[in-house]
């Protein structure tokens, strides 16, 4: 069973007549365990694309099944559980609270999912550990570098033992040593058996992954394979 598969999906914004179409029939089959890249120029619909993977948007026309079970005719809050069980984000801009210490931080998505405050504390100091932090748990983001957020990002998105992590240009923000760390971690996640899908402009970056995926106008232009 594929992890991800999409039908014909379609996205349109604005009314008739001054409509926009972002994706115009996508078909993409994402096996489990898989590590690809979504590659493309801007306006290609890649964060279209991604938004809907990660069930933050509704698609216009046609069908999405996550791990075997339609997603499209889901209620917000079933969404929601979705996104906070199944789903791990990465995001360019880390989106850390500044207030909140790094452990904390990673703490949240447990918090959302009702974990107990003693499991919650010691599973995000163990995910710190993994991703090299574990001496910055009482710190704040505003202490850290860029590499280091980020890190605490990937952390905090691992928090629930999500199946699929999606992660929007992840290393925009890093000078290429950072963002080479950074993948080299995505790699290691994909490793243990995450499900881990890319958007990205840079085809440095995609050529790390097994497969990058092109699309162009809302389509998809072509795949290649590593």
């Amino acid at each position: 069973m594929p992890a991800i598969e999409t039908r014909g999906i379609t996205k349109v914004y604005g009314a008739e007549g001054s409509s926009v179409h972002a994706l115009r029939g996508i078909d993409l089959r994402v096996e489990a365990g898989e590590m690809l890249a979504l590659v493309g120029p801007s306006g290609s619909g890649k964060s279209t694309l991604m938004a809907i993977l990660g069930c933050l948007d509704h698609p216009s026309q046609g069908s999405f099944a996550l791990d075997g079970q339609p997603v499209e005719g889901l209620s917000g809050p079933e969404l929601a559980r979705i996104r906070n069980q199944k789903i791990g984000f990465v995001f360019q801009a880390c989106n850390l609270l500044p207030r909140a210490t790094v452990a904390r931080n990673v703490e949240l998505p447990m918090l959302y999912a009702g974990v107990p405050g003693s499991a919650r504390r010691r599973r995000a100091l163990e995910l710190l550990e993994q991703v090299g932090l574990a001496d910055k748990a009482g710190r704040l983001p505003g202490e850290l570098s860029g590499g280091q957020k980020q890190r605490v990002s990937i952390a905090r998105s691992l928090a629930n033992r999500p199946s699929i992590l999606l992660a929007d240009e992840p290393t925009g923000a890093l000078d290429s040593h950072t963002g080479s760390e950074i993948l080299e971690l995505f790699g290691q996640l994909n490793a243990q058996g995450n499900t881990v899908i890319l958007v990205t402009h840079d085809p440095g970056i995609a050529a790390r992954t097994g497969r990058q995926v092109e699309l162009r106008d809302g389509l998809i232009a072509g795949e290649r394979r590593a």
